[in-house]
């Protein structure tokens, strides 16, 4: 088999177990709905229910930011599977509470360690954006399909858990194109070192974490606006959801196409203020017109800024530990936003709740953007070409016939500059130097 045909496997493989790790925080609100109508929970138990399931996703993730490569990519995905299997089909079999929280956290936990392997694996990809938002695309199809399926299937808590499972075992067989364990370690022998970019990483953590937040704080009181503020029926309401859905589908493969055009600075600060107007518009609503322009437009343009932010977090380390990292802090923002969206509508209302979070959203706009351009690298200018190679290479840079993989181009990257010890070089030097006076002491 081919390097290509070995590569592609493996994209196949990172990308179906996006999916299936991914899938869990994606229904969430189906399965929060269903715990609540079928075991007769109230809304906050069990809202208090699935953030324990994203919960164990988030410390599942964070146990394996630096054991993953030890443990072997493809032994680490089938225990999450397995995990994932047992959990969500146990949880969906029985109808006692204690057990199907029991389930449901050891599902979390198997979703996450998948989502961990999948993160690490798509940040050693030449173009980790790319496959960030093939993965995206790959999960947020599915939770589409399932969000049309699902209310043929009965009531009851069941039928969600279920689905999960299923994509589980629908996965497992692709993990045999993963990398085994006897490849992992070598590949840990061979690249060692400090996690790099410290700070980047820190800052890149905490701000997808508030940014996680804000965005879940506001999904898991939408419908109650749309119901209660903007006076809709259940209908209209899962109407407008249905087409956000497909305007998010619009977006990842949007984002697939524009690649790295843009950089990632842009996306990610533009995006987010973008965001934050949706989020302030839709809490204010109170009519269609503007629930459905902030909810279509919100989910629009949330999975393009956060496939660059997956994108960024992957290229701060080609071993994937921030790419899981900085998924897991995510993860813990999605848990903790239902909450916290709960109690500042219930404190301030809508409006309130809306402009608190528009104010976090911009606040944490300025620290990501200020690590994507940190860790982009400097502009390519002319006069640092001049610098290093004079004027005529100024010129060449700038010129659209010169060849991109031998002439640095204007606004490329600056590539890092190594220094070589070369043993005895400064005594041949120095003889040199020496000889050619002589010459010219002759002449």
């Amino acid at each position: 088999m081919s390097s290509r045909s070995r590569g592609a496997g493996a994209l196949v493989a990172l990308v179906a177990l996006f999916t299936a790790g991914y899938l869990a925080p994606y229904l969430l609100p189906t399965v929060v709905g269903r715990l609540s109508a079928g075991l007769g929970l109230t809304p906050a138990q069990a809202g208090l229910v699935g953030s324990v399931l994203l919960l164990g996703s988030s410390s599942a993730g964070f146990a394996l930011a630096a054991r993953g490569e030890r443990i072997g990519p493809r032994r680490a995905a089938r225990a999450g599977l397995l995990a994932m299997l047992v959990g969500y089909g146990s949880a969906a079999a029985t109808g006692t509470v204690p057990l199907v929280v029991a389930g449901a956290v050891l599902g979390g936990l198997g979703s996450g360690t998948a989502t961990a392997v999948a993160a690490a694996g798509i940040a050693g990809r030449p173009d980790p954006h790319r496959a960030s938002a093939l993965g995206l695309l790959s999960v947020s199809a599915t939770a589409g399909a399932l969000y049309l399926t699902l209310p043929h299937l009965g009531g009851g808590h069941a039928p969600p858990l279920l689905a999960i499972a299923c994509a589980a075992a629908l996965v497992w067989p692709v993990t045999g194109r993963l990398p085994g364990g006897t490849r992992a370690r070598a590949r840990t022998d061979a690249v060692t070192g400090p996690l790099p970019y410290r700070r980047a990483g820190a800052v890149l953590a905490g701000g997808i974490l508030c940014w996680s937040l804000a965005q879940n704080a506001l999904w898991g009181v939408s419908g109650r606006i749309g119901l209660t503020q903007a006076g809709l029926s259940e209908v209209t309401v899962g109407a407008v959801f249905a087409v956000a859905l497909g305007a998010g589908l619009a977006g990842v493969t949007a984002a697939g196409a524009l690649g790295s055009r843009l950089g990632r600075a842009v996306p990610i600060g533009a995006g987010t203020v973008l965001i934050a107007g949706c989020v302030l518009l839709s809490s204010a609503a109170g009519d269609l017109l503007s629930f459905a322009t902030g909810e279509i437009l919100w989910n629009a343009v949330y999975p393009v800024v956060l496939s660059y932010l997956l994108g960024l977090a992957a290229s701060l380390d080609p071993r994937g530990r921030w790419a899981v990292l900085v998924g897991s802090a995510s993860s813990l923002g999605v848990a903790c936003g239902p909450v916290t969206g709960s109690l500042l509508s219930e404190g301030v209302g809508y409006p309130g709740m809306g402009a608190v979070l528009c104010a976090l959203l911009l606040l944490v706009a300025a620290p990501m953007t200020a690590v994507a351009r940190h860790v982009s690298g400097r502009p390519l200018v002319p006069g640092s070409i001049r610098r290093r190679g004079g004027a005529p290479a100024a010129v060449l840079a700038g010129t659209a016939s010169a060849t991109p993989s031998l002439v640095p181009q204007v606004g490329a990257p600056e590539q890092p500059v190594a220094s070589i010890r070369v043993p005895g070089a400064r005594r041949r030097l120095t003889r040199a130097a020496v000889g050619l006076a002589g010459v010219r002491g002759r002449e």
